[in-house]
């Protein structure tokens, strides 16, 4: 493990596999073969290119996982389009972990858990469901709900219908924005179909998706009878240097970095509607 999370380490590149047609997962290793640094589900890392610039992403692999770390990447600027372009054995660097994680071994223990994404706030909530299904007996029931806008844009898709919805004790539930020839899942928008599914008020919730998406789904849970106690959510994209100097993740009180990314719904409503 790095004793500096400032200090850069160097990552090779051993695979890409492409998700969706703007969603590529990067597998990163050491020069030595092995993981770069440990890490808990729901903590980030920041990449970079040098020359090009660097950014913060959510580890999307668990901790669970000894081999290697994963990264699911969407291209929507300088940064992403260069990694888009990596091939593997090339090289980049990175470091870390930073954020808090979620408190896989406190809060969710021995409790039933919902886990609701959209589009590609599967990638933090990913690394949060491989280490409870790698601890399974730690865990109670899991619900999984995901959607996307199609169902070329549901990532991790293979991984979902291979191993997921096989799990022990798992239920799986898939839909799309809009109807699309060939699916005959689910159709509609995440927060309603959450609503429509009614889930049991006694489980935990983690949300991570679009901002609308999570403030629609947070008003449906509390509807259906969900204190904002048992809904816990990620904000890592606001995260920019990771160790609260750039004050750019600053709401309120609050640094996105230091104090977060993952925050109880609660929390939330104590800082300032700018988030």
């Amino acid at each position: 493990m790095a004793e500096n999370v400032l200090v850069p380490v160097l990552g090779v590149v051993t695979d890409v596999r492409v998700d969706t047609p703007d969603v590529k997962t990067f597998r990163v290793v050491a020069p030595d073969g092995k993981k770069p640094f440990e890490h808990i589900p729901g903590q980030c890392a920041m990449l970079s290119i040098p020359g090009v610039g660097e950014a913060m992403f959510s580890i999307t692999s668990s901790p669970t996982n000894r081999e290697f770390m994963e990264f699911s990447i969407k291209k929507c600027g300088c940064l992403t389009s260069w990694l888009h372009l990596m091939e593997a054995g090339q090289q980049i660097t990175i470091r870390g972990p930073y954020g808090n994680g979620f408190p896989v071994e406190s809060d969710f223990k021995h409790k039933d858990l919902v886990f609701v994404a959209g589009g590609i706030g599967l990638a933090p909530l990913r690394s949060v469901i491989n280490y409870c299904r790698d601890n399974r007996a730690n865990y109670g029931h899991i619900d999984i709900v995901y959607g996307s806008r199609s169902a070329d844009d549901l990532v991790d898709y293979p991984e979902i219908v291979n191993e997921w919805v096989k799990g022990e004790d798992i239920n799986v539930y898939l839909t799309i924005d809009r109807p699309q020839e060939g699916w005959d899942g689910h159709v509609g928008f995440v927060p309603n179909y959450v609503k429509e599914l009614g889930f049991d008020v006694n489980k935990t919730v983690i949300i991570c998706g679009p901002p609308i998406m999570i403030k629609f789904t947070l008003a449906g849970l509390v509807e259906l009878g969900f204190d904002k106690q048992q809904v816990y959510t990620t904000m890592e994209m606001r995260m920019k240097c990771g160790i609260g100097k750039c004050g750019r993740c600053n709401i309120g009180s609050k640094y996105i970095c230091k104090d977060g990314p993952v925050f109880r719904c609660d929390q939330l409503e104590q800082l300032p509607a700018e988030y």
